[in-house]
């Protein structure tokens, strides 16, 4: 039976038909319309900027973010959270945007689905703490395939 994402390449007119299997960090048809943007699909420069310029920005986010943590700084984690997790949605991160969301959520003293309110603020930065170390395995997951995929050459 074929995976969700072969089901997604397979449909007519998609750009889909040259890409390698992108793993289930990243979705396919939201980062198939950043590629329809390309002008060249050899060169695939204005994708190529887009996606190496998240890369830049979400490891100054990390930064960021390591620093609000050290100072405890809850609603800084919380904006950093929300800046990278629409960032990351934009290039169809999906791991990536989630754990951000919760970044978000837990900066807020809200629970994982930002529903309920969480008043310990020990507990909101240990969350943090260990979404964090799971957002940037994530990230250098998605990483590694994207750059992996800009360093080959489009099939003619």
């Amino acid at each position: 039976m074929p995976s969700r994402h072969e089901e997604e390449r397979s449909e007519e007119g998609s750009v889909g038909d040259g890409l390698p299997d992108l793993g289930d960090s990243i979705d396919a048809l939201t980062f198939e319309q950043i590629l329809e943007m390309d002008d060249d699909e050899d060169e695939r420069e204005f994708s190529k900027s887009i996606v190496f310029g998240f890369f830049e920005q979400a490891e100054e986010t990390f930064v960021k973010m390591d620093k609000a943590l050290e100072d405890r700084d809850l609603a800084e984690l919380s904006s950093l959270g929300h800046f990278l997790k629409g960032s990351s949605a934009t290039l169809g991160l999906t791991k990536v945007k989630e754990s951000c969301e919760k970044i978000q959520h837990y900066g807020q003293q809200k629970d994982e689905a930002g529903t309920t309110d969480e008043p310990d603020e020990d507990l909101c930065l240990s969350r943090i703490k260990a979404i964090l170390v799971v957002v940037k395995e994530e990230y250098a997951e998605v990483e590694k395939v994207l750059k992996k995929f800009y360093a080959t050459p489009a099939a003619s």
